[in-house]
């Protein structure tokens, strides 16, 4: 049996003209399946097929061993259904979510588009999920065996029947369900796909957030916010000063882009309609240049003393190496996973392996922020 044709294969949506949704939703079937049996034949030959183990790729974060910096973007796990397999197929770390208080479907269909000219995707999947506690019934179900494996975040969202003056008591009860069942957890208020959403990113409604999550934050979790890569340098000073005061373990850059500027895509498919006319996020080969930008941006602002996870647009070891050497300590995948498969992992981890020898370093941690060090 082809495994990778048995699991893994329709992630390559982006060669197979069906309904991308249908086929991530088959995928994460595939993966839930899989992640019930940890010690099954096919499990062990996703571990020895993909999986890439070296010293020089490990780091000691905020607390935490990540085994490799390449983890997996939230949005694609929404529910932690498939919480114990992410490390067999290479990954460093994981994100599941994005996970709201209230339960909820999400923006109507189609809401998940390709757009392979770009080598990109535009969503509006609106946080659909089935909510805070039915994570973390099931994390509970499972927390003996992913206390064994790679460090797991939850990314928290806002639920969009909350009203925005009430949206740190949102945050704060999901975080009291789920806080002694992730390793990290993230503030998603960047999502472009939630009425208002990104009006949170102010600074004084993120201060609301972060206030009443650090006060709950009795185990010292690591909490990170993640941001729009739209926002202007003024405003991302403003979170970078937020992270300092409410001691943030660091900065996800970045969100999708509601920006649409160079995109090669003239219709989209399924609906007949030019990606401008379309709500939603572009993830991928667009927003690779800028999501580095503000990395490069924050490392230089905070001389390199705020951990940054890095993502958007990473295809190739050459996209991770740049995000890296900007700034970021992490990078994640998503949108570059699916367009080149599982062995895309191992690809980059590889890459990075090389760019170590041609640097003469010794760590992936020495060339964090190197591009910024080498121009002082």
């Amino acid at each position: 049996m082809d495994i990778y044709k048995f699991a893994i294969s329709p992630l390559l949506f982006n060669l197979v003209k069906t309904d991308p949704e249908w086929l991530h939703q088959q995928t994460i079937r595939s993966f839930s399946w899989l992640s019930q049996t940890p010690a099954s034949w096919a499990n062990q030959r996703l571990k020895k097929s993909l999986c890439l183990y070296d010293s020089r790729l490990e780091q000691n974060l905020f607390g935490l061993n990540f085994p490799n910096p390449v983890g997996l973007a939230a949005g694609f796990d929404k529910d932690g259904v498939a919480a114990g397999i992410w490390s067999n197929l290479g990954f460093g770390f994981a994100e599941l979510g994005t996970v709201t208080f209230h339960t909820q479907p999400g923006n109507p269909r189609p809401r998940l588009f390709r757009l392979p000219l770009d080598k990109a995707a535009l969503n509006r999947m609106g946080f659909n999920n089935l909510g805070a506690a039915t994570m973390a019934a099931r994390l509970t179900q499972k927390k003996q065996e992913l206390t064994q494996s790679i460090p797991i975040g939850i990314n928290l969202g806002k639920s969009k029947v909350t009203p925005l003056e009430e949206a740190a008591q949102d945050y704060l009860d999901s975080f009291r369900l789920l806080k002694d069942l992730g390793d990290y957890f993230v503030v998603n208020v960047s999502s472009p796909n939630t009425p208002g959403l990104r009006s949170l990113q102010d600074a004084s409604m993120l201060s609301a957030i972060l206030n009443l999550l650090q006060q709950e934050n009795n185990s010292h979790k690591p909490i990170f916010v993640k941001i729009a890569p739209d926002l202007e340098w003024v405003a991302i000073a403003e979170i970078i000063s937020l992270a300092k005061t409410y001691q943030l373990a660091g900065i996800i850059a970045t969100n999708t882009t509601i920006s649409r500027d160079g995109l090669k895509t003239q219709v989209i498919d399924q609906t007949g309609k030019s990606p401008e006319q379309e709500a939603g996020g572009i993830s991928g080969e667009p927003l690779r240049d800028r999501s580095t930008e503000v990395i490069r941006f924050i490392w230089q602002q905070t001389q390199g003393q705020i951990p940054i996870i890095g993502v958007g647009g990473i295809f190739s070891s050459e996209d991770a190496w740049k995000k890296i050497t900007a700034g970021a300590s992490l990078i994640q995948v998503y949108t570059g996973w699916i367009y080149e498969g599982p062995l895309m992992v191992s690809r980059i981890l590889g890459g990075l392996l090389d760019k170590l020898e041609q640097n003469g370093l010794n760590s992936i941690n020495e060339a964090v922020g190197l591009e910024v060090k080498n121009k002082k």
